[in-house]
């Protein structure tokens, strides 16, 4: 079964497989309660002793979701999954040994936090390999069958079998073009008359049939569908699925029309009057709470390279408007003298050893939180561009001056999808992410994209 969460397809397995992990941690610190304190003792189940043990839970899930240890691609073999497990007991045991030593009331008693690892570790990788066997076996997958033989086809089935987390499994391919290659796993079977569909979606229990025909005109097997659809099949267009499927519109695939009847790009006053408090909340507060270390990065910039502190930057803000973007100097002084606006490479010799540090870990974006007081800028909205490249991208791109219909921000959905552009291809790329933050633009999709920040701030895994 596939739920839609803020437009995105995620499998119900996949949420129960976490309610279930966080039930299998409650369940290890009462056997370790238990153990400590006997059935028969009167406190094992008051209300303190769950209170305290749900607040081992969620440290030790926050602890597990930071190591990326929910993301199933990077925990794909066993020796990768010990590493960060061990590493995100050791993140929990620290942070609720800081809770503990701040608040002595919430600790549980002696000696149930260690007993509790030893289950909690043994429930874990239990439960963690009898998932892994599931995702092995594609256990319940939603099936449906591809048709079509261009590159949205090849793209849809690329994510589909490159990614075990999908929730669906390709039954079947209905390849239009037999001119065109295609390489299948032999499991999945290529269906060559459209008159043996109906037949194979019944026989194969297939449940959904995504058409990934760029040009349907004349080539559609409307008979053979509507049989599909008359006998309960789901039919969808390949453009949306791939959305809902990866979070991102395929921007060079679709035309106006798809933009006119689509659902979605709703900005209530509601929503934007929301975004600019919590704006107003998050940047003051973060400008209050990073001011020491503000004050050391400006001593260390100094001490590095010569120039201003602050680096002023022309950027493209909604409606088009240009604004003056603050950034912590990253680069030696006029770096753009000799060779004129240009996109940051890896390696870039024009950044300084302070600003590479600072780019890693993000740090240089702190003044930007300014622009948010200012009201240039969101907290939460696409990346703002200069306009020499606005203008460069606009000529190229397709729909990119979409992307100017709401307020620029410090991070967004492509930011954390897709990580630092250098290219028209990354621009591309990146706008494909932005246009389905617009689309299904919410408050509870911001609160996501600040925690998947968080994590990323924390796991080094900075810009250029």
């Amino acid at each position: 079964m596939i739920l839609r969460i803020l437009n995105k397809d995620v499998p119900l397995r996949n949420l129960l497989f976490v309610i279930g992990e966080g039930m299998l941690i409650y369940a290890a610190v009462m056997t370790a309660a238990f153990l400590r304190f006997g059935s028969a003792h009167e406190s094992f189940l008051c209300s303190a002793i769950i209170s305290k043990a749900l607040l081992i839970v969620v440290v030790c899930q926050v602890s597990l979701y930071f190591n990326e240890l929910y993301n199933l691609e990077v925990t794909g073999t066993y020796q990768e999954l010990g590493l960060r497990l061990t590493k995100a007991i050791g993140f929990a045991s620290i942070s609720l040994a800081i809770i503990y030593y701040c608040l002595p009331s919430l600790l549980m008693g002696r000696g149930i936090f260690l007993i509790s690892l030893i289950f909690i570790v043994l429930f874990i990788v239990s439960w963690r390999y009898s998932y892994n066997l599931i995702l092995k076996k594609r256990m319940f997958t939603e099936r449906i069958v591809v048709l079509g033989s261009g590159e949205l086809a090849k793209k849809i089935l690329r994510e589909v079998n490159g990614y075990r987390d999908t929730g669906y499994q390709v039954a079947g391919v209905v390849w239009t073009n037999p001119s065109s290659s295609l390489k299948l796993p032999d499991e999945i079977p290529i269906i060559t008359s459209n008159a043996n569909l109906p037949d194979f979606v019944e026989s194969s229990r297939t449940k959904k049939i995504v058409v990934a025909m760029i040009n349907k005109r004349g080539r559609l097997p409307v008979n053979e569908l509507l049989r599909c659809k008359i006998q309960g099949t789901t039919i969808v267009e390949g453009e949306s699925f791939y959305e809902k499927l990866t979070g991102k519109i395929l921007a060079e695939n679709i035309n106006p029309s798809w933009f006119i009847f689509s659902d979605g790009f709703q900005k209530s006053q509601l929503t934007r009057l929301i975004k600019r408090i919590t704006g107003l909340l998050f940047s003051g507060l973060g400008l209050l709470l990073t001011l020491p270390l503000t004050l050391i990065i400006s001593v260390a910039i100094k001490m590095d390279s010569k120039g201003p502190v602050i680096y002023k930057q022309k950027r493209v803000a909604e409606g088009g408007r240009i604004f003056e973007l603050c950034k912590f100097r990253s680069m030696i002084d006029n770096a753009e003298t000799e060779c004129g606006p240009t996109w940051a490479q890896n390696d870039d010799c024009r950044i300084t050893r302070v600003g590479k540090i600072l780019r890693k870990y993000r740090l240089d974006e702190i003044p930007q939180m300014w622009n948010v007081l200012k009201g240039d800028m969101s907290f939460v909205g696409p990346r703002p561009e200069r306009p020499e490249f606005v203008k460069q991208l606009e000529q190229i791109v397709p729909y990119y001056s979409e992307r100017h219909t709401v307020k620029p921000g410090i991070t967004g959905w492509a930011q954390i999808s897709y990580g630092y552009g250098a290219s028209v291809e990354d621009a591309l790329e990146k706008l494909k992410y932005d246009l389905f933050y617009i689309k299904n633009l919410s408050i509870l999709m911001d609160f996501m994209i600040i925690l998947r920040t968080v994590k990323i701030v924390l796991l080094s895994s900075g810009a250029r």
